[in-house]
Formats: structure tokens, C-alpha cells, sequence
């Protein structure tokens, strides 16, 4: 019989100094009495990416499978995963239709994966609306995208 999965919550956000230019993502774990906070910043890239690039970052930081509920402001990141966008996108070799591309395929890629070695529920939470753990987010996100050293985005194409 296997152990039950750990249970975390995961906030996230990401912010864009223009749209495009320099971005930064934040993200904050919660498990039990522990609390993680992580982010990063780039020199160029977009809004999206970065709300997409926070997911991953908190994903990614877990050293074992677990049930997530995680949560962000960002309606695109969580239709695109509850309402299978992007396993369509996916199945579609990364087109939205017949004529449009999906745009981050790389960051879809990722995100997909991970979420396969998880049970992940993405959430809404309104953006800047007193939600303590994504208000925390955001000034982690802003914090990174003005920091110096930022790091580059290698999987935006709109250099």
C-alpha cells in the first residue's frame, strides 16, 4: 500500500516590466508549518511566460510526487490546464487550429510533464485583491524583474 501523497499549496505570479521586457516570477509553498519562497528574473521576455515559468519553478522545487493546489491570477495558465488547452495544444504538434500556433510550447512542454508526476489543481485567485500569498508573489515577481544579473529567457522568440 502506498504512503498518501503530501498535500501543498503553491502560489504563484509573474510580472513584466513592459510586455515584452525584463520579467521576474515569485512563487510560495506551503506545507504543514514549512514555507518556501522562490523567484528569478529575465531580461526579456513576456507576462504570460513568466506566470507559466512561476508554475514550473514551484513544480519543479518538490522532491517528491504530491498533491498540489496551486494557485495564480492568471486565467490563461489555468484554462489552458483544466480545460486541456494545452494537452490539445500538445496533441495538435503545438497548434491552436489548423492555422495558429500555440504560443510557449516549451514552457507547455514542461509544465505538462511535471504536472504528470503530480496531482495538480490550478485555482484563480483575483489579482491584487488582498490574497496575502499572491500579493507576496507579486512583490517577489516585480522584486526579480529589477533586480541586475537577469538571466535570459532562451525559449522566447521574440528577440
Amino acid at each position: 500500500m502506498s504512503e498518501p501523497l503530501k498535500t501543498v499549496e503553491i502560489y504563484t505570479d509573474g510580472a513584466c516590466l513592459g510586455n515584452p521586457g525584463p520579467g521576474g516570477y515569485g512563487v510560495v509553498l506551503l506545507y504543514g508549518d514549512h514555507r518556501k519562497e522562490l523567484s528569478a528574473g529575465y531580461k526579456l521576455t513576456t507576462n504570460n511566460r513568466m506566470e507559466i515559468m512561476a508554475t514550473i519553478a514551484g513544480l519543479r522545487s518538490l522532491s517528491a510526487p504530491c498533491a498540489v493546489t496551486l494557485y495564480t491570477d492568471s486565467q490563461y495558465v489555468v484554462n489552458a490546464m483544466m480545460k486541456g488547452w494545452a494537452k490539445k495544444w500538445k496533441a495538435n504538434n503545438w497548434y491552436r487550429n489548423k492555422a495558429e500556433k500555440a504560443v510557449n510550447p516549451d514552457l507547455w512542454e514542461q509544465l505538462l510533464t511535471l504536472c504528470a508526476e503530480h496531482q495538480v489543481t490550478f485555482k484563480w485567485v483575483r489579482g491584487h485583491s488582498g490574497n496575502v500569498e499572491n500579493e507576496r508573489c507579486d512583490v517577489l515577481a516585480v522584486t526579480a524583474a529589477k533586480q541586475g544579473n537577469l538571466l535570459p529567457d532562451e525559449g522566447y522568440l521574440g528577440k
